[in-house]
């Protein structure tokens, strides 16, 4: 009896598209719920169920990705949310 050695298809090999950059917003102790809110609707298009989320998520936890995309369309969001005084940070 011979023993096979099955192969997987694409074994060892990545096919999926890179998913792209996430903006990391950070609970801070500065900013207001509502402040926060309005700024995630206003400049990542959030809708305020959305933003709220979010806003949430990061008080709680810590941080929350808010937005995730190419570098390109993220780095706009970025310089403005910092501005803004939010921290925030692309991974």
């Amino acid at each position: 009896m011979t023993t096979k050695e099955k192969k997987l298809p694409n074994a060892g090999t990545d096919t999926r598209e890179d998913p792209g950059k996430r903006l990391i917003l950070f609970n801070d102790d500065i900013n207001t719920f509502d402040f926060v809110i309005k700024t995630l609707i206003e400049v990542c298009g959030h809708d305020p169920h959305q933003a709220e989320n979010c806003v949430m998520i990061a008080h709680f936890k810590g941080k929350c990705a808010i937005k995730k995309g190419a570098l390109e369309d993220l780095k706009p969001c970025y310089e403005t949310l910092i501005l803004k005084r939010l921290t925030v940070e692309i991974q």
